[in-house]
């Protein structure tokens, strides 16, 4: 084994020990019955460390199809924290976790971790001008919208008590599948476009960092995606005892210390490719994964919910419609022209900071 994890710099076999840690520690207190606290923040700690080992092994797998597709494949598996920290959550009857480790993933990606890699990749920059090219981002911005549309029709109906407010699961499901029918058609344009106009196989950090080979990409893919599978698990087992000693908002917790230990570790290596100006697979890391968590991850999550008692809907609070829907005007206002400043890049960090406070009141 060691032999097959030479090639890895020392900084990131620091990391595989502390993911490596973390998840053994995280069976340890499960088992040993330790305290809700002390088993929440050592789960959620390991869940980040996994999300790292995912993206990790994702960008070298992605390295043998191109730069399109890794930053789509990076963004898909390294969502699968995600994915099954609301799977448990939504067969424990947890609805609210579930809703706000979605939307917390959003905002964490679209406001904390896009505003620091405009921040670096600016301070970068000679001119102080971070710059990429504008499809993606705009884009997004698309995607992002079709989400807020039925988000916001589902709470305006439900905040008037009309009659499409009695048909929210139908509602949703029907949507869920417009959502991703658009989602698939705009995928094949992007990878077909990338493919054609700019491949930017000459930006991917991965053979200047790691020699790993592609068996080993996998194999470290699979035991972190098992391990995020059981972990998640028992940390939502966790959430309620957590709460009931730090007495925290079950919708903080959801919102931004969920939505950072499965989300945020993952796509700071967008923040590490903007401070060495690869602007383009910047955005592209970062933006991919905001787009899949609003029309891919979301719409199957809501189908596959299906198959529990608790069913995930569109339908959220106001705070969270109108929390979404700024947070796609402000992303869209800031990277739609193709390029960002450091301030603005300050701005999307101070939103994160706002509206995180407004949810530990809340």
């Amino acid at each position: 084994m060691n032999q097959a994890l030479s090639g890895m710099t020392t900084g990131e076999r620091a990391l595989l020990g502390a993911a490596t840690v973390f998840s053994l520690a995280s069976v340890i207190c499960q088992f040993a019955g330790a305290p809700g606290i002390v088993n929440f923040v050592i789960c959620a700690i390991a869940l980040g460390m996994l999300a790292w080992l995912v993206g990790f092994s994702t960008e070298i797998i992605g390295t043998r199809f191109g730069p399109g597709a890794t930053g789509v494949l990076q963004s898909t598996l390294g969502n699968a924290p995600e994915f099954f920290v609301v799977i448990f959550a939504l067969s424990s009857g947890q609805i609210i976790v579930a809703q706000t480790a979605i939307f917390g993933s959003i905002f964490s990606n679209a406001l904390l971790v896009l505003g620091l890699a405009i921040v670096f990749g600016s301070r970068a920059s000679s001119d102080g001008v971070m710059r990429f090219e504008r499809r993606l981002p705009n884009d997004t911005a698309t995607l992002l919208l079709m989400s807020v549309f039925i988000i916001t029709m589902l709470g305006l109906s439900a905040n008037a008590g009309d009659r499409a407010s009695h048909h929210q699961l139908a509602i949703s499901v029907i949507g869920a599948v417009c959502l991703l029918g658009v989602y698939a058609t705009w995928l094949n344009s992007y990878l077909r476009h990338d493919v054609a106009t700019s491949p930017l196989a000459k930006d991917l950090p991965h053979p200047e960092v790691t020699h790993v080979s592609l068996r080993t990409a996998f194999v470290l893919l699979g035991v972190a995606g098992v391990g995020a599978a059981f972990i998640s698990d028992w940390f939502v087992q966790s959430i309620n005892p957590a709460i009931a000693v730090a007495h925290v908002p079950k919708i903080f917790v959801g919102l931004v210390i969920v939505a950072i230990a499965g989300n945020a570790v993952e796509n700071l290596v967008g923040v590490r490719l903007a401070a060495k100006q690869k602007n383009d697979l910047a955005i592209s890391v970062i933006k991919n994964s905001i787009a899949q968590i609003a029309v891919f991850l979301y719409p199957v999550l809501v189908l596959v919910s299906l198959l529990f008692a608790t069913h995930l809907t569109f339908a959220v609070s106001p705070l969270l419609i109108g929390g979404l829907a700024l947070t796609a005007i402000s992303v869209w206002q800031v990277t739609g022209n193709g390029e960002a400043t450091e301030f603005e890049g300050w701005a999307l960090i101070s939103l994160y900071i706002i509206l995180a406070v407004v949810f530990l009141f809340e």
